[in-house]
Formats: structure tokens, sequence, C-alpha cells
């Protein structure tokens, strides 16, 4: 049983020691004697507990300390006391240890474990199989040794791991597989594998499909707008069901070629390969043009279309796609905006970026919609939607443009409010000979 350590005890049996030795040296008739072979005894047997501390804790496989009275009694019992919480720590650790190894090798990914010099530390099985890891042989390579295929090495060694990366898989070509990398600990990385072959295949499918589909109804279409713009309708003002009906086909033709038309822009910048620091992008002229394009859209409506443009702020970009996804966002205020409103378009700096922005004073957007307004063939209000001939992929093909260009659409709204589009252009996709540029990191001469 371990008794607490008390001052009074220890006092008491130091001054118990001395008496004796007061005693011993009247009786020799020489106190230094005395004194000189109680201390000698006190010095031996304090060597002796410490050679004793040292055989146990070292080579002693008791974990319960040798019988000793005195201070040293205090002493053992308290490194016995220590040991048992560190052993008791150490098994709560082997327990939390363990519960995470069965947790990881539960996932259905690939899971493994680096260290601040890319070494790998630990892997589940799966990655065993899908990344040929071989365990515990490769414990302290490099996982970019190991990981060879040139996107993931330049991905890994740039160190920016905001989105994932799809690379053919190292143990199979024919699959495909993403890779997150996120931080872990103190200094370490965890890099999560998921085989998406399926995915990525279906995607493939459903682009392929959308692309093909939409070219083959090219054609009939064309061919029944051109025979509906042969027929004169002055000849069928004498029949007003044959005149109904030729100009519900005429709208609805026009309104099946803008949906094929939206589909195939769509699919073209899904699956794009155009790098966007190839080309800059005159911001000014191509503004003139969508200004132009909106003023003819705008003639039945009315509305006061103001462009707030700031003249010589380029951007690298793929300039179809930044038109198309310009133009959609301010022919939607257009579009869906009461008759006679107010439209605000502007291209200026924000910071050290370059911000879009088209506010309008419509009906504005409740917000259980703002989340979905990006989806394909979404729509807010479906009657006013076909009203106005749209397709529901405007938004949409904002989206994937604004991906390609590492942004993202914002929308604020609120009913009875209007509504506010707008998107961030970086300042790396300004030229970096440009006065609006931020030069504050680049390095100097």
């Amino acid at each position: 049983m371990y008794y607490p350590f008390t001052w009074s005890k220890n006092i008491s049996q130091l001054i118990v020691l001395i008496i004796l030795a007061l005693i011993l040296g009247m009786l020799l008739d020489n106190y230094m004697f005395g004194v000189t072979l109680s201390t000698l005894v006190m010095l031996g047997f304090n060597l002796y507990q410490l050679y004793k501390l040292n055989q146990w804790i070292r080579q002693s496989k008791k974990l319960s300390p040798p019988k000793v009275h005195g201070v040293w009694e205090y002493i053992y019992e308290g490194i016995y006391q220590l040991q048992r919480r560190q052993r008791g720590k150490r098994k709560e650790l082997g327990e939390l240890v363990k519960r995470f190894r069965k947790g990881a090798e539960a996932l259905p990914d690939s899971v493994v474990i680096i260290d601040n010099d890319a070494t790998i530390l630990w892997c589940n099985r799966l990655a065993r199989f899908e990344l040929g890891i071989k365990w515990p042989d490769d414990m302290g390579m490099r996982i970019d040794n190991l990981l060879r295929h040139p996107e993931f090495v330049e991905y890994f060694q740039a160190g920016d791991f905001t989105y994932p990366i799809e690379v053919p898989s190292p143990a199979n070509p024919r699959k495909t597989n993403e890779y997150r990398i996120m931080p872990y600990g103190d200094d370490n990385l965890l890099l999560i594998s998921r085989d998406i072959t399926r995915v990525s295949q279906l995607e493939d499918m459903r682009r392929d499909f959308v692309a093909n589909v939409s070219h083959e109804m090219r054609t009939p279409l064309t061919v029944i707008s051109g025979y509906l713009e042969m027929l004169p309708m002055t000849m069928l003002n004498d029949d007003p069901l044959a005149y109904k009906a030729i100009y519900e086909m005429s709208t609805q033709t026009r309104r099946m070629q803008n949906l094929i038309e939206d589909l195939l822009v769509l699919s073209r910048i899904e699956s794009s390969s155009e790098r966007i620091y190839e080309n800059i992008v005159d911001m000014s002229r191509m503004f003139q043009q969508i200004n132009m394009e909106a003023e003819r859209l705008n003639k039945d409506k009315r509305h006061v279309i103001q462009f707030h443009i700031e003249a010589g702020l380029n951007v690298y970009g793929v300039e179809s796609e930044l038109r198309s996804a310009c133009s959609n966002l301010i022919f939607n205020a257009i579009r869906y905006t009461p008759d006679e409103g107010q439209i605000d378009v502007y291209w200026s700096k924000s910071g050290a970026d370059a911000q879009f922005r088209v506010v309008d004073n419509g009906d504005g957007i409740d917000e259980k919609h703002l989340l979905r307004l990006t989806e394909r063939f979404y729509r807010v209000d479906k009657a006013r939607s076909r009203d106005t001939g749209g397709s529901g992929l405007g938004l949409s093909i904002v989206k994937h443009v604004l991906n390609h260009h590492n942004t993202f659409l914002e929308v604020k709204s609120k009913v009875g409010q209007g509504a506010e589009f707008s998107f961030i252009l970086s300042n790396d996709l300004i030229p970096s000979d440009s006065p609006y540029k931020n030069n504050e990191n680049l390095p100097r001469d």
C-alpha cells in the first residue's frame, strides 16, 4: 500500500540516527569516529538502495518494487505509481492505434500516411493492392518514387492540395484514381486514393452521349426550321388553326435549336483542353460586343443597361468561354427582370483581383433556390422560363467556365430586392505587364 511522504517521520528518523551516533561516540569516547561511522553506514545503505533501484528498473521483470523502509520506500512507491500510470497510458494509446488501424483497414479507399520528408510511414491493406506498395519493404521510401506518374509528381511537389487530382492507377493503367492529400498531425500528410474508374467512364459516356445526340439533332431541326420559314404566314391567315400550328412549331423549333446549341457549348467546355494561360483576353472589346447583343435582346424589355468597364483590365483565359459566361449572366438579367428595369454590369479591380458583377432590380430569387441555380435544367419559375425561351443550361455553362478558370459563381439575392451575380478572377490571371497587376509577390531584380 502506498503511504504519502511526511517530513515529520523522516526528520524523526534522522534525529534518531544522530542520537545513536552520539551515543556510539560517547561509548567509544570519540564523537568524530561515531559520526563518521554512522555517515559511512548511511552512505553504504543508500548506495545499496541505488544498486537495487537500478536492478529493479533495468533488469527485474517484476512490476512491484523491492521491500524497504524509510525514505527509499517513498522513492520506490513513487516510481511504481509512475510506471503504472505510464503503462496505463501506453495501453490506452495501443488500443487507440489498433482502433485507428482497424478503421483505416475498413475504409473503401487507399490510405497512406507520409511524413514531412515525403517518406511513407504507414498504409492500409488496400493501398498495398491498389497502389502497389510493398509492406514493410517500402516503409521509408518517398511516395513520389513509388507513384511516378508525371502529373502526380508535379501535383505533389507543387504543394497545393486544394483540389484533388485524377491520374491512372500505378498498379493498373486501365483504372483511374483520384488522389486527395491533406495535413495530418503536426508534420504529416494523409494521402487518400479512390478508384473512380466507373464514375469516370459514366461521365465520359454521358458527355459523349449529350454531344453526339445534340449534334445529330441539329440537322433534322435545321430542315424543319427551313421548311417552316419557307411557308408564307400570309397564306395561312384564313385558317387560324393552321396559322397557330405553324407559329407554335416555329417557336418550339427555335427553342430546341437554342437548347441544342447550349448543350453543344456545355459539352465543348467540359471537354476543353485549352490552357487558360495561352491567350490574353481583351475584356473591353469583348464587353463592347456583348453590349451590342444585349441592346438587341433588350429592344422589347426597354431596360436601362449600363456597363461600367475598367479599360485595360485584361486577363489570361479562354475568350469564347469567358464571353459565354459573361453574356449568359447579362442576358439572364435582361430576360428575368421585369420591363423597364435597371441593370448594371461591372468589370473592375477588387483588391488585387479582377471582379465581374451583374446587378439588377428585378423580383429577386428565394434563398432556397440559390444553391441549385447552376444545376442543369433547374428552373426557379418553370412557367416564366418557358415564356422567356430559356434552356435551363445558362448558369450551368457559367459554372463550368468558371471552374476552368479556377473560380466560382457567387449569387446574392432576396425576394423583391433584385439579384447580384458575380465572380472573381485571381491576380494570377492578370498579365504581368498590366498596370493593374499586383507585383508585390514577384521577384525583384
